[in-house]
């Protein structure tokens, strides 16, 4: 279990502000350095959040915040360490995404520290053995460049199914439980554990039966998910499109060779988020045609900006919010900045004219049939031929047959749709156990827009994380979902997953968990139906 650094001392400044700074600055860039390097040797999801991390090394806001903690006496050290919890502080306030970064920026500032002290930087212990990593949370940096022959599993006290730790697992297909609250107290180096990321489920102290059946599990799903590529289907040959999410067209090739058939989430905020402008049609519409064409033929899934004031973009909405996770954001910022939409919808028009890809365009956040309407409206207008809405907010799928009425299809972000109906912030541990998308409260809600999908004879797909967890994915059909977007490295496990189930098992498994009072239940009542 990885031990952070204590903190800095309280001494005073013991030397010239000029220097101290100095040394700092050296200290970050050679973070930033070291974390880019890290980035370029891992690819993928996990290339992404490095070099994000690296620019938190290389925040110019940093440095001034510790020359003036400098010029107020503090040592570089604390310096370094306060400025970085002020910054902490402040993505966590924001909540949402911001808050979800707030782990990555301590990581940085362990590291920052580290070089000034002359040690190493606290990371994951090495193991001649293989072993079940158990930390509070994981630093992005050591969660991408874990040792796969070594590490069996992870296990977290802290985070949620959106955290770094948490994403960066699924890309690398490793087993994964993340927000056990209480876990540090009850476990202890060398104790024999069972991890079953399937349930979410962590057992200590488990007998000699019970390893050799986990073992005798793991080995046949290995066997299953190395199996030959093949369409995404359930036993009795019904179709289940198996679709990708992505972060930029540089993901595409590696979707494509894991099996991807399409993307069914291309998100497109790599074009926004570290510019200080947006980006013009032209640098949209070459970013848009590159994905497109690689996926030539195929469906692909685009959401436009999900931005506001909890990722704040100063030209498009940087005003303060007291709760942003409520605020302005999605549709509900582009439709107050429509200039934005129209160029990025224009974009995809013409990326849609420069390719035989099969586009479809949603936005996020959207509430009602009012929304969808505006949307769909400019989209049609703009020359978009297939327009939808993400279902994200509990009220799309109250009003799902009203919505399908104009949408051409409904995409559901389980992420997000699980935050709004429990009211839990999907970064805080205090209430991690209430962020699950098995809860039957989440589940009738997907019930209630697969059945209008149904009934309008249009697709209802997930693209959240839920459609990467196999167990879930059979339980998804069942309720009436049509497509499933994943991170790619998982799409080996669900398509061998769907392929022990019929359509009619799929809806009675469906049917069974809508009954639980809980999501520890609901996953009890689905593992229980494998046996029946």
């Amino acid at each position: 279990m990885p031990e952070p650094l204590a903190p800095p001392s309280d001494e005073p400044l013991a030397a010239d502000v000029d220097g101290e700074h100095e040394r700092v600055s050296v200290a970050l860039q050679a973070v930033a350095d070291e974390l880019n390097a890290r980035a370029a040797a891992a690819g993928g999801d996990a290339q992404q959040v490095l070099e994000a991390s690296a620019l938190m090394a290389q925040d110019p806001a940093i440095l001034d915040d510790v020359r003036a903690r400098l010029q107020g006496g503090a040592n570089a050290e604390r310096a370094t360490w306060d400025a970085y919890a002020g910054f902490r502080d402040l993505l966590t306030s924001m909540g949402g995404y911001m808050a979800e970064r707030a782990t990555d920026l301590d990581d940085v500032a362990q590291r920052v520290v580290a070089r000034l002290r002359g040690v190493a930087a606290p990371g994951v212990p090495v193991s001649a053995e293989p072993f079940i990593l158990i930390a509070r949370d994981l630093a992005p940096a050591d969660t991408a460049t874990l040792d796969l022959e070594k590490t069996l599993a992870l296990v977290t006290q802290d985070g949620g199914p959106t955290s770094h730790t948490a994403i960066l697992a699924r890309s690398k297909s490793l087993p994964a439980v993340v927000g056990v609250v209480g876990l540090l107290d009850a476990v202890a180096d060398g104790q024999r554990v069972i991890v079953d990321a399937r349930t979410g489920t962590v057992e200590l102290d488990p007998d000699d039966a019970a390893v050799a059946a986990a073992e005798e599990e793991r080995t046949a799903r290995l066997g299953a998910a190395s199996a030959p590529i093949t369409e995404g289907a359930l036993a009795d040959g019904t179709k289940m499109p198996l679709l990708a999410n992505v972060g930029s067209p540089k993901d595409a090739a590696k979707a494509i060779e894991l099996g991807a058939e399409g993307v069914g989430l291309f998100r497109t905020e790599f074009l926004f988020l570290d510019s200080a402008t947006a980006p013009t049609v032209e640098e949209q519409t070459a970013a848009y045609t590159e994905l497109l064409q690689a996926f030539s033929g195929k469906k692909v899934v685009v959401r436009v900006l999900d931005a506001g004031a909890d990722k704040p973009l100063s030209f498009l909405n940087d005003a303060h919010e007291e709760n942003p996770a409520l605020g302005l954001r999605g549709i509900r910022a582009l439709r107050a900045s429509e200039h934005i939409l129209r160029d990025q919808l224009t974009a995809l028009a013409n990326a849609q004219a420069a390719s035989d890809a099969r586009l479809y365009v949603m936005a996020p956040m959207i509430a009602d049939v009012e929304e969808t309407e505006y949307f769909v409206g400019l989209g049609r207008e703009l020359g978009l031929e297939v327009v939808g809405a993400m279902a994200e907010v509990p009220s799309i799928a109250v009003l799902a047959d009203q919505v399908l009425e104009v949408a051409d299809f409904v995409s559901i972000g389980t992420n997000d749709l699980t935050q709004y109906t429990l009211a839990a912030d999907r970064q805080l541990g205090s209430v991690a156990a209430l962020q699950d998308p098995w809860h039957p409260a989440v589940l009738r809600l997907i019930k209630m827009l697969g059945d209008a999908g149904a009934r309008a004879d249009k697709g209802v797909g997930v693209c959240g994380e839920a459609a990467a967890d196999p167990a879930l994915a059979v339980v998804l059909v069942g309720l009436g979902v049509t497509s499933l977007s994943m991170s790619a490295s998982a799409l080996a496990d669900v398509r061998a997953e769907l392929l022990t189930v019929t359509l009619d098992e799929a809806k009675a498994r469906a049917e069974r968990v809508l009954g639980a009072r809980s999501a520890a239940e609901a996953r009890q009542l689905a593992a229980a139906s494998l046996v029946d």
